[in-house]
């Protein structure tokens, strides 16, 4: 019994990190702090990236981690899971190539602010849209890739499983939230993007000449 009371907690703990990402992530809420701050949402990113983390570790930290060993591989399935969670870092970093880094940190944003050159409309970050590189073959890359990073454990206690399970259901409704802000930026070219290019599984391989003859 203690076990399910101790996946309650760490699964009540992440929908506090998972609930406070989102609401800050909303443009609602950044458009709330536009309108009375004007021009210092320029440092918008960086706190909620700060906070996030914050969160994060606070939820780490307090959530109890039950001894249970869901399972240990050994060799050589062991070395063969670890390839395969280096071939998903891989990934995940040719996902992330287009990533702007420091817009993506806020440092970006501030150094605007800094020149007078920061446009409050923006919010808290300029968003460009792309279908290219691993783009071409899911809309969500870093999420799927993440997957596979955070997967593919030699040994997998139930405090990781729990917290994975957590992750990845967070990643597919994130994702729904965010192509909600990205179809409102973009319009029909992100629409159609949608169309031709699967969420986070890269299953539709036959559409993928479709999505790359998208223009950006």
């Amino acid at each position: 019994m203690k076990y399910f009371s101790d996946i309650f907690i760490i699964v009540f703990l992440f929908a506090i990190f998972a609930v406070s990402h989102s609401l800050l992530a909303s443009n609602k809420i950044k458009r709330l702090i536009a309108e009375r701050a004007g021009n210092l949402i320029a440092f918008y990113r960086l706190f909620y990236n700060l906070s996030s983390f914050l969160i994060f570790v606070f939820v780490y930290l307090e959530s109890p981690k039950p001894d249970i060993i869901v399972y240990d591989l050994h060799y050589p399935y062991d070395i063969i899971t670890f390839a395969f969670q280096i071939l998903s870092l891989f990934g995940l970093l040719w996902a992330a190539k287009p990533v702007n880094v420091r817009e993506f940190l806020g440092f970006s944003q501030i150094k605007r602010f800094i020149e007078n050159s920061y446009k409050t409309e923006d919010l808290d970050e300029i968003q460009e849209f792309t279908a290219k590189g691993a783009y071409k073959y899911m809309r969500h890359p870093i999420y799927f890739f993440s997957i596979l990073f955070l997967a593919f454990r030699p040994t997998m206690d139930l405090f990781y499983l729990t917290m994975l399970i957590c992750a990845v259901v967070y990643f597919y409704i994130g994702s729904i939230y965010e192509e909600k802000k990205l179809v409102e930026k973009f319009g029909d070219k992100y629409s159609e993007y949608q169309k031709n290019v699967p969420r986070i599984i890269p299953v539709k391989f036959r559409m993928r000449k479709t999505a790359s003859d998208i223009t950006v």
